[in-house]
């Protein structure tokens, strides 16, 4: 099941398509591969020749990289605020839930149900329940609806089935995230170290044909 938050995020990240990306992908047109709920995979730069000819796309090619980091961890921080959230959100509805199934167990009990319900924080008041055939469920928004014991059991079983595979899928999603920032910084590391040995070679270049221009001078004076 997509989330909101990794389904808005994953909009924003268009990865780095090189030649060989495309090449992989011949029958899609400018397709980007993606997890199950459409965020897509980080380039894995292997040659970093498929990415950067010339030291000059050194760094348009780094600023690509980075912000492709910033958008994914954008997304893993919307992921953990949606995690935090169910993670709150599952305890209440099973609560609930059970609670329906208790009543549903003593609906044909002529004798009450005695009980302690909460008025506020700290203050409790005891309270006799006597059988009944429906409950009253917040639905969210100050909004509550009565439901029959068995529709309103099989309403928050599929709530709880929900949430449960959205946190599933978040927690998935962020095990994914945080692979393609490692990715990504990775390909940075690799960028930045090709530039590295492309400054020594272009200076050792330079040093050779400053030598052999110096041989040239010294035999035409001689």
């Amino acid at each position: 099941m997509a989330t909101k938050g990794s389904e808005a995020a994953s909009r924003q990240v268009q990865p780095l398509v090189t030649k060989k990306r495309q090449q992989l992908t011949p029958n899609s047109k400018d397709a980007t591969p993606t997890n199950p709920r459409g965020i897509p995979y980080a380039p894995f730069v292997d040659r970093v020749e498929d990415y950067v000819s010339t030291r000059d796309d050194v760094e348009p090619t780094l600023r690509s990289f980075q912000e492709m980091i910033s958008k994914y961890q954008f997304m893993e921080m919307n992921l953990q605020k949606r995690m935090g959230g169910l993670k709150e959100k599952i305890p209440d509805i099973q609560k609930t839930l059970d609670s329906v199934k208790f009543l549903k167990l003593r609906k044909d009990d002529e004798e009450p149900i005695e009980t302690t319900f909460e008025l506020n924080d700290t203050l409790y008041s005891k309270a006799k329940i006597p059988a009944t055939e429906e409950v009253y469920i917040w639905l969210g928004a100050n909004v509550m609806l009565s439901y029959p014991i068995d529709e309103a059991e099989t309403l928050l079983s599929s709530k709880l089935s929900t949430a449960k595979t959205s946190l599933s899928n978040c927690e998935e999603d962020l095990d994914f995230l945080r692979e393609q920032i490692t990715t990504m910084e990775v390909a940075i590391a690799r960028v930045y170290n090709w530039e590295v040995v492309q400054k020594r070679k272009d200076k050792a270049d330079e040093e050779e044909e400053n030598k052999k221009n110096k041989k040239s001078d010294k035999s035409q004076g001689d």
